[in-house]
């Protein structure tokens, strides 16, 4: 995968991830505790999981491939565990890749 192509993927995936966000806290955990639909988390919350993780192991190797520094990197992880953060990492990134 070459240094663009990973770059994109990870400026995607922050995305999704901070659409998955959204859509986890703002419909499915209203829909559960709300109407007592607990389907909506359990469906929306599996989808957010793997694209958490597919956020953390695209972080890792851009990481490495595009030789981040570790403050920058903490500063993306820290981002995925806040709610809408992920959108600016995204915005972040597009910046970054157009600039390449």
């Amino acid at each position: 995968m070459s240094n663009e192509s990973c770059l994109l993927w990870f400026c995607r995936i922050a995305f999704w991830e901070g659409v998955s966000t959204v859509i986890l806290f703002g419909i499915a955990m209203p829909l559960k505790y709300a109407a007592g639909m607990p389907a909506a988390v359990t469906y929306v919350g599996w989808v957010h999981g793997l694209l958490f993780m597919l956020y953390i192991g695209f972080l890792a190797l851009a990481a490495v491939k595009l030789s981040w520094a570790l403050k920058r990197v903490a500063i993306f992880f820290v981002a995925s565990l806040v709610p809408l953060a992920p959108f600016f990492v995204e915005r972040s990134l597009r910046k970054e890749a157009i600039a390449r």
